[in-house]
């Protein structure tokens, strides 16, 4: 029977935390939110809220994503934060762009919202301040994946090959389910797509359904609490490794046990390659 005390926490689903992370092998966390100093604090108290997991990291802020970094032997971040109104579009952008300024570790991706003026200009905008992508959260913006208005967006962002990394998937909403990911991919066949939480978080067998035959990738993050060693594997195996990318979702989870549980599913050498750099260094060019 669950205490209060046990309430909101993640089960761990039995991996040991005593196998070493492997250092010699590049790693890119290729899903990890910032915040502005001043509300880094507010931003991560706000994710754990909406659902209903503690954090982690209680600071989401650039400092102490780089601190991980160090600690775990991650070279590169690709950072983000998602636009939950239109007016914060160009704010979000200016910041992420400040920030990869300021550390070379970090690969940014731009925000944008469905209901935004002119969404071509910003386009144009991000690719200027050297950002890689866009990131975009149906569920917390509260709009359809495949709304018509986001389809003039992902046009623009075919033509401009700028990488989609979007949130999948969530048992409560039907925002980012991953037909509407599936959809997105049949109209948008030239578009890069990253599907997180291996396409569809706590929709993982519809994720199968809709997304196994397709081109799209799909990160790793906050599954393994979830999914547990097996399952995860599994998934891997189901998709290929050619497709699955290493996230943390920063500030959610700790990145050095993150590591652990994917070294102690005991891939091949070269599966590891492609999801903790190969896969990633492939959709930004580098």
């Amino acid at each position: 029977m669950k205490t209060s005390e046990d309430q909101g926490k993640v089960q761990d689903y039995g991996f040991t935390s005593k196998s070493p992370v492997q250092s010699e092998i590049k790693k890119i966390d290729f899903h990890a939110h910032i915040f502005p100093d001043k509300i880094a604090d507010k931003a991560a108290s706000a994710i754990g809220d909406f659902y209903n997991i503690p954090m982690h990291f209680a600071d989401g802020s650039a400092g102490a994503l780089l601190k991980t970094g160090t600690e775990s032997g991650i070279s590169q971040f690709v950072v983000h934060s998602a636009a939950s109104l239109p007016k914060h579009v160009i704010s979000i952008n200016n910041f992420i762009a400040e920030k990869i300024k300021q550390h070379k570790e970090f690969i940014g991706f731009g925000a944008l919202h469905k209901d935004m003026e002119d969404p071509e200009s910003e386009i144009k905008r991000i690719i200027d301040l050297g950002l890689k992508g866009i990131k975009i959260h149906p569920d917390t913006q509260r709009f359809n994946a495949d709304d018509k208005k986001m389809f003039q967006i992902y046009n623009h962002m075919q033509m401009y090959n700028l990488p989609l990394l979007i949130h999948a998937g969530d048992y409560r909403y039907d925002y980012s389910h991953p037909r509407r990911i599936r959809n997105i991919i049949d109209n948008f066949p030239d578009l890069p797509v990253v599907a997180a939480h291996f396409g569809g978080w706590s929709l993982w067998d519809l994720a199968i359904e809709f997304l196994r035959d397709t081109n799209c990738y799909l990160d790793t993050c906050s599954s393994s609490k979830f999914l547990g060693q097996v399952r995860t594997k599994g998934l891997i195996r189901i998709y290929g490794a050619e497709r699955i990318i290493f996230g943390t979702d920063f500030p959610m989870w700790d990145a050095k046990e993150e590591l652990e549980f994917l070294y102690n599913l005991k891939l091949s050498d070269e599966e590891m390659h492609f999801i903790f750099h190969k896969n990633a260094e492939r959709i930004l060019g580098i």
